[in-house]
Parts: C-alpha cells; structure tokens; sequence
C-alpha cells in the first residue's frame, strides 16, 4: 500500500510513540491525583502544554487541552458566543469550514445568533475586506480556517485579523488550525487570533487528542462540566498518555516543518507534472501558489470521485475524495462547492496529501497506475 492521504491523518512519529507507550507502561496515573503516580502524568501534561504552546508562539497557560479538534472547534464557537451573547449576537464564517465549524454556527443560529457566511474565491482563499464588510457593530466572533482541510489553500490570517478588528475592535477572532501546524510555520500571535483549534493526529500524534489556544484575557464559557480540569474550561480527566505524545509530536513538527515543506513541493511538482502528461484535463482546484506544499486536490472530468477512490484503492493507493471527517460520505464536497465548482467536477475529485512519510516511490505508484484507473472511472460513469 502507498499511503497519500495525511491530510485524513497521519503516522505516529517514533518520538510520540516512545512517549505514549511510556505513559501507558509506567506514568499512568491520574493526573489530577495528588500522590506520586499522580504528579508524574502531571508533569507529562505540563511538559506537553509547554511543547505545543511553543510549537505555535503562545504561552503554556494559553493552551486548553481537548479530545480534538472538533472538541476545541466547539468549545471556541459556543464557549464564546456563550459568554458574549449580552454583547451582541452575530457570527462571521465562511462557506468552506470543517463541519466541525459549520456546524457549530448552525447551532448557534437555531438558538436565535445570527450568522453571515462570507463567500470563498474561486482559488480557495477568503478576502479580508469581504470580512470587514460582513463584520457589524453585534459581531462577537470570526471564525476563518488557516488552512483548507481538502484543498490544502492558505490564508493570510494576519490580514485577515486586522480586517474584522478594523471593522469593530472588540470582535473576536478564531481559526481552525488543524491543517497548519506541521505544514506551515504557526504563531498565534502574530496571526493575531484569539482562539486557534490544533489537533495532534494530523502531525504525528495520536487520535483523541486536541488543543485550543486561548489567548489570555478572553472569556470562554465551558462547553463540559464536571470537575473542572484544564483551570474550569473543560472538565474530564485528560488523556494524560495522549495529551504527552502530542506534545512530543508538536515539537517534532515545529522543527522539522521548513525541510519538510521543501521536500513535499518536490514531490507534489513531480506528482502533478506526471498527472497532467498523462490526463491533459485534469483540473487543480484552489490556488498552486497559497496552498500546503503536500496537498494536491484534482478533478477527472468525466470520472466520479467515488468510482476513482475504489479503483486507487483496489492498485494500493490510499487516498481520498474529500475530508475524512463526514463519516465515510461521499457527496460532492461542500469546500469544491464553495469555490464554484460545478457539481459533476466536484464529484469527480480526489486529494493526494503528502507527508513526512511519503516517498518518491509512492508518487511513482500513483503514475503507474493513474492513467488506466481515470479511462476505467470515465467508462464506468
């Protein structure tokens, strides 16, 4: 099997491996115990919560540790819409989040927010004046992903940020940054965000495992209560063994991301050149330019995404039609949607997504095998 699907999730890295099975053999205690056993799954939380806040230029206090990124999505959205509401009642997305997001917005909505959805370019990135100008006096909240999970395009938060503090100052700022930490350098603060969701199964860590930058000084509501884990802002006693490999993995990816990134470009370049000498009308959807270096999202006019899928799947290659995160659907992505594509090439995409494991070799599997796999979908369809 060659594995192109990193975006979906991702090995675990030997050091985070090395860490977890530490934890589960010898540190597994309670890390809100007060005893020994306790004290030491502690000092792997607090090491952790040092390694991932320096992994993205905040500070350990300002990361809150979740069970993912779909967990810190929620606890952001609704922790703060929660705790502002008597400051205004309206919230700003965009058409082409994570449901974990989109979803979150929704549910707002059906509890009497109101929402402005801000329409995506055609290349997958969002214009910080079409922020500005949704923003209004009631905007508690901004939510705009740093990087598309299925087309792999980057956004310019910095800008993005000063555009809704330019419309109102005291509007909030949160983005999903589960596709960024490993495959682009990240710095919360000058991004300039107030909230920023992470999760480790993306960059090596294990699955189950998330974080939520807080910065300091702005309110959230707790979304889980219970104990009051992780200073009252989200009960529920951590994944002590988790919680330590993701920091572990963080650090490895904040370091290795710059090498990284140069060597995936060499790899999609070289995996995009073979796929259009062999299929002329292939179609790239968002932007080559503002896009992760191992993400490579294309269309097969006249093929279908699913009929693709299987078939890669059947020559032993892994990868995927659209995000991994919808329970195995099927339909044709909201985010191609979102930039405008038509329904029938929607349907007929497929992400390739490189990563620290990915190899020559593995692009070489896909040429070989890519140009009978499209003629068979086209047949098919």
């Amino acid at each position: 099997m060659h594995y192109l699907d990193h975006a979906a999730t991702t090995p675990v890295v030997p050091e985070a491996k090395a860490v977890l099975l530490a934890f589960l053999d010898g540190d597994f205690g309670n890390p809100s115990s007060v005893h020994a056993y306790g004290r030491a799954a502690r000092r792997g939380v607090e090491d952790a919560r040092e390694q991932v806040a320096a992994s993205i230029g905040a500070s350990p206090a300002e990361i809150t540790f979740t069970a993912g990124g779909t967990e810190a999505d929620n606890l952001a959205i609704k922790g703060v819409a929660t705790k502002l509401q008597g400051n205004g009642n309206h919230v700003v997305t965009t058409a082409f989040e994570h449901h974990a997001v989109l979803h979150s917005v929704e549910h707002l909505q059906d509890n009497g927010f109101k929402v402005t959805v801000v329409e995506v370019g055609s290349d997958g990135l969002v214009d910080p004046g079409r922020i500005c100008d949704a923003v209004r006096r009631d905007t508690i909240l901004v939510s705009v992903m740093a990087v598309n999970n299925e087309i792999g395009t980057v956004q310019d938060m910095a800008a993005i940020v000063a555009a809704a503090k330019d419309a109102n100052r005291s509007t909030l700022v949160h983005s999903d940054a589960v596709q960024a930490l490993g495959n682009i350098p990240v710095d919360v603060h000058r991004w300039g965000v107030d909230l920023a969701s992470f999760s480790a199964h993306k960059l090596g860590g294990p699955k189950g495992v998330g974080a939520l930058f807080v910065r300091a000084g702005v309110p959230v509501a707790t979304q889980l209560h219970g104990g009051g884990h992780e200073r009252g802002l989200r009960s529920g006693t951590l994944n002590a063994a988790g919680v330590a490999a993701f920091g572990a993995a963080a650090e490895v990816a904040a370091k290795e991301v710059h090498a990284k990134a140069e060597r995936l470009l060499r790899l999609r370049t070289r995996l995009l050149r073979g796929i259009r000498a062999a299929v002329p009308d292939v179609v790239v959807n968002g932007s080559l330019d503002a896009r992760v270096p191992g993400n490579l999202n294309v269309s097969f006019p006249g093929g279908s995404g699913e009929t693709l899928l299987l078939l890669l799947d059947a020559a032993g290659i892994a990868c995927s039609s659209g995000s991994a995160c919808q329970s195995g659907a099927l339909d044709p992505s909201h985010v191609l949607l979102a930039i405008g594509l038509p329904p029938r090439l929607a349907d007929a995409s497929i992400r390739f997504s490189l990563g620290r494991a990915s190899t020559e070799e593995d692009v070489s599997a896909v040429l070989e095998v890519l140009p009978e796999i499209v003629e068979r979908a086209r047949k098919a369809a």
